[in-house]
């Protein structure tokens, strides 16, 4: 099994920052991409970004587009997720997926093999 731990999570201001962070253990040998993703009290989880683990080449959601940063280091077997210009509709309890299908944009939660237990993002106005 893997095992996905996120963390850097908390409040913060609009127009601040948080890096989030993703930790991968259990020994995956079949990780091709890798995302984020959020849920919002009353709404649905949506796709935030995706990073090809082997080539680096990220994804992003039209609304995260320009503010946020996917990134990952291999050797950690770790994914980031800088936010940056927050703003109150990105509250949120923020998710990575893990999928074992190589997904060059948006990720299906159908194709996330493992997600994380997720972290929860406040920003205040």
């Amino acid at each position: 099994q893997v095992q996905l731990v996120e963390s850097g999570g908390g409040p913060v201001q609009a127009g601040g920052s948080l890096r989030l962070s993703c930790a991968a253990s259990g020994g995956t040998m079949s990780t091709y991409t890798m995302g984020w993703f959020r849920q919002a009290p009353g709404k649905e989880r949506e796709w935030v970004a995706t990073i090809r683990w082997i080539s680096g080449i990220p994804a992003y959601s039209d609304s995260v587009k320009d503010r946020f940063t996917i990134s990952r280091v291999s050797a950690k077997k770790t994914v980031y997720l800088q936010m940056n210009a927050l703003k109150p509709e990105d509250t949120a309890l923020y998710y990575c997926g893990l999928s074992t299908k190589l997904i060059a944009d948006r990720i299906p939660d159908s194709s996330v093999n493992y997600w994380g237990q997720g972290t929860q993002v406040t920003v205040s106005s």
